[in-house]
């Protein structure tokens, strides 16, 4: 039986990666471990699109719809310019249910600049909540074009803002009472806001202009499985520091009272960054110019064996997550 969340990666090669379709001539990626979007030549520019669900939220799911699926096609280097949404609205559903998810799905595009250019609305037997499944389209020019499995041996790994952005505001959203009840009202209020911060756009069009060689975002399973994805896309291992890796106050004391780890939340608004050790400077100080929290987190390896984290002064394998620490709450 597969587990909550995203399928393992030995079963996407076994079930999925070898039942692709044609092969499309003008793919210059495609589907792979660890990489988010594709990338079409168009002649001088390429498209690059991103498809992702919103399944673990309802509040605000519009607006995590765009901005999940913006932030993956800003990894690749590409601005978002437009974006497709299948709704899905559970039986019973009130009009009202739907004409919230849209709004925030217009407030959320027009903020990034964003048309919604088409999309598919149903009411769905079976389903308890909402499902919302968006798909981005941006534009970048060719030789701007990043990739996620670009990451080289040495390179420095950045992480932008903190781990577990996203799910400290989805568990305040949704166990907002239980968690007031614990900690007050003011803790739980800013927990909530860290959703303002999860889109990764400017981070990654900022990182880029200065040159990077991969950016990933780390959505299901955390910085922790954002690693190993990215390292996998590669063919590459990774050394990080426990201690440097961002972590905000609330995400730590929501974890530790519901037993959860961090480092494998979903982290959407966290930028992870492969870049060359003489960039880490420049690109540092100009996320710092943008007000963009950053930390060196460790470096890239070249044997793909090696994805360890240090801590007080031991090395330790950073275990690849079975699923995100969210589904254990929401």
């Amino acid at each position: 039986m597969l587990p909550p969340g995203k399928v393992p990666p030995e079963k996407l090669r076994e079930l999925v990666f070898n039942h692709l379709g044609a092969r499309g001539e003008r793919v210059i990626i495609g589907a792979d471990l660890g990489v988010d979007a594709a990338a079409v030549d168009f002649g001088s520019s390429v498209l690059v699109a991103s498809t992702d669900p919103i399944t673990g939220a309802e509040k605000r799911i519009g607006f995590y719809a765009v901005h999940v699926n913006a932030n993956d096609v800003a990894t690749f280097g590409a601005r978002p310019k437009w974006f497709l949404v299948s709704i899905l609205l559970p039986e019973n559903a009130d009009e009202s249910l739907l004409a919230g998810i849209m709004e925030e799905l217009h407030k959320s595009a027009s903020g990034l600049g964003i048309a919604i250019v088409g999309g598919h609305t149903e009411v769905t037997p079976g389903l308890k909540r909402p499902i919302v499944v968006g798909t981005m389209l941006g534009e970048v020019e060719k030789d701007k074009l990043v990739t996620s499995n670009g990451a080289r041996p040495g390179d420095a790994i950045i992480l932008t803002k903190w781990a577990g952005l996203e799910g400290t505001a989805i568990i305040a959203n949704e166990r907002g009472e239980e968690l007031e009840r614990a900690f007050g009202r003011e803790f739980v209020e800013r927990a909530r806001s860290f959703i303002e911060m999860i889109s990764v756009v400017e981070d990654a069009l900022t990182a880029n202009e200065v040159g990077v060689h991969a950016m990933h975002d780390p959505t299901e399973g955390g910085v922790a499985n954002g690693l190993h994805e990215m390292a996998d896309a590669a063919g590459l291992g990774f050394v990080v520091y426990k201690d440097r890796i961002p972590v905000r106050e609330e995400t730590v004391r929501i974890c530790g009272f519901y037993g959860l780890n961090p480092l494998a939340l979903i982290s959407s608004g966290a930028l992870m960054i492969a870049a060359p050790k003489e960039n880490t400077g420049k690109i540092m100080a100009a996320l710092s110019e943008k007000g963009i929290n950053a930390a060196v987190i460790g470096e890239f390896t070249e044997d793909p064996g090696e994805r360890v984290i240090c801590e007080k002064g031991t090395r330790r394998p950073l275990e690849r997550p079975d699923s995100d620490e969210l589904w254990k709450v929401v």
